[in-house]
């Protein structure tokens, strides 16, 4: 039998368990404007979770590093207490601990911090519905601006055409990039380089 990795199988469990559906449902709308502008000026922003559903599921590390003219200028890299228990599945896939979290700030504590820190500027996220499900899941603790967001996921589908898939881990392993994997602040470093890849593969 093929092993499966844990995030396989998380997603996998998450699926089975989604609620349906009908046809009378309309999905949320985005609150946020996707986009592939090409800027010099943003913040790359990944977040570990509890799980994959926004809301239900709950923050458990920010990164978040801000470029200005592509040079890192200032990150924000936490734990964060979900006040929920982080399974055995999560931890496997992130390092990360429920006696990690113990004495971490709760997403009350730092969400409009999160917001003042991205001053406004741009998103880069990679597999961005994700991050920006759980971004503005928040918008019951403190209003979230709608950002303009650059998904990495999509913009590599456009330019790097040589991997077999546009995973996170197969593009850092494209571009011999080390990759602290399923750490917010190794999977921000990440995306950045991705984002910076991309621009200077579009501009020649």
């Amino acid at each position: 039998m093929e092993k499966r990795d844990p995030r396989q199988i998380l997603e996998q469990k998450m699926r089975e368990t989604r609620p349906k559906w009908t046809r009378n449902q309309a999905p949320s709308p985005k609150k946020y404007k996707p986009s592939m502008e090409l800027v010099e000026n943003y913040v790359v922003l990944d977040f570990e979770t509890t799980g994959l559903r926004a809301g239900s599921d709950k923050i458990i590390q920010i990164g978040a590093v801000k470029y200005i003219g592509h040079n890192r200028e200032d990150t924000m890299y936490l734990l964060i207490n979900p006040e929920q228990y982080i399974s055995p599945t999560i931890t496997r896939i992130t390092g990360i601990k429920n006696q990690d979290v113990q004495d971490a700030p709760t997403i009350d504590e730092v969400a409009h911090d999160l917001i003042e820190f991205i001053e406004g500027l741009p998103l880069v996220a990679h597999n961005a519905p994700f991050d920006m499900g759980f971004l503005y899941a928040l918008d019951k603790i403190t209003p979230i601006p709608e950002y303009t967001v650059i998904d990495t996921v999509k913009l590599a589908r456009k330019v790097i055409r040589e991997t077999p898939n546009h995973k996170l881990g197969t593009l850092a392993q494209y571009l011999q990039l080390e990759h602290n994997a399923h750490d917010a602040l190794g999977d921000c470093l990440v995306t950045a380089e991705i984002y910076q890849h991309c621009i200077s593969r579009m501009k020649r």
